[in-house]
């Protein structure tokens, strides 16, 4: 019986020209496939952008039917330690490539890795250029250290725009034979914000529910709130409707399950986004202050239900 994947595997790209929002990116990575000759990369960006779509894409292009012997994935948040270098890495390098020039080496989030770790992998990149060559990818790449920068070729990727997530949603709910709203597909791109990988898991969650795709299915499969709704909370704090505030904050974190991060994520997003005429540019630097402060406590390990009635109290002064 064939194992059904998930369909951010399912519908991964297996050419460069299927990756989704990285048109540019996809076109100088070509020229290195018709070239036959690829430099180390330092591949950086934001989760769910194409990062790792590349760097498959690139090397299944290169090789063909000989991708599995001549590329090697790893995670570098799982082994992020000098001896990964020093072992993994370096017996795989060492070896010469399979009916090709050299091989690939992808070793995913690697700002994960400590600084003893990279900087081993700064003398096995010297030393193995012949037989292998790295791609690295980061979400910061400022965590990178600058030997490993200057020995790549830098990508900086950006998150996917929102009609390119449109058009891939689409033409995913054509294939499944989904019936989803435009309203649906609104709310999916405001949830993922240029995250594909997320806007995918969510569809598919939205259709273990229902075949019929709605909105209100979206925000309850991703426990997000309408945005409509957090602009009412902060409406009602802000004119001193503290109790009715409240009861909307209890809607949203027992209906949605949604964090005390999740909620102060999403009023900043709805702050920014109030009308000129409602809500001053004065006011909104101050309430964004606000909420800043009051994040800074969740992370610090405070009850995040008591500090989310202050911060509505604070709304109110």
């Amino acid at each position: 019986m064939e194992i059904e994947l998930p369909w951010v595997e399912k519908y991964r790209p297996k050419k460069l020209d299927e990756v989704f929002g990285q048109a540019n990116i996809s076109q100088r990575l070509k020229s290195y496939i018709e070239k036959r000759n690829v430099p180390h990369q330092l591949y950086s960006g934001p989760a769910g952008v194409g990062k790792t779509s590349c760097a498959i894409a690139l090397a299944k292009e290169l090789y063909g039917e000989n991708f599995s012997q001549n590329f090697l994935e790893l995670n570098a948040s799982d082994e992020r330690g000098i001896d990964v270098v020093r072992q993994t890495i370096k017996d795989f390098a060492r070896t010469l490539a399979f009916n090709a020039d050299f091989k690939i080496i992808f070793l995913d989030e690697a700002d994960a890795l400590t600084r003893d770790a990279q900087q081993a992998l700064r003398r096995t990149m010297e030393r193995y250029t012949q037989t292998a060559r790295f791609i690295l990818s980061c979400n910061f790449s400022s965590k990178i250290i600058e030997p490993l920068q200057s020995r790549c070729v830098v990508f900086r990727f950006t998150g996917i725009p929102s009609e390119e997530i449109e058009k891939k949603l689409k033409e995913i709910a054509e294939s499944e034979k989904l019936d989803i709203e435009k309203k649906a597909i609104d709310a999916i791109i405001y949830v993922a914000q240029g995250d594909l990988r997320k806007a995918i898991n969510i569809l598919q969650g939205s259709a273990f529910v229902s075949q019929k795709i709605s909105e209100k299915n979206v925000y309850s499969v991703s426990s997000q709130a309408r945005p409509e709704e957090i602009k009412e909370m902060i409406s009602l704090a802000l004119k001193s409707k503290f109790i009715e505030a409240r009861n909307l904050l209890d809607k949203l974190m027992y209906e949605y399950g949604m964090g005390g991060e999740d909620v102060l994520i999403q009023l900043y997003r709805e702050l920014l986004d109030f009308d000129e005429k409602v809500l001053n540019n004065k006011k909104k630097i101050e309430l964004i202050d606000t909420v800043a402060e009051y994040n800074f406590r969740l992370v610090e390990g405070a009850n995040e239900r008591v500090q989310l009635e202050a911060l509505l109290a604070q709304f109110m002064k």
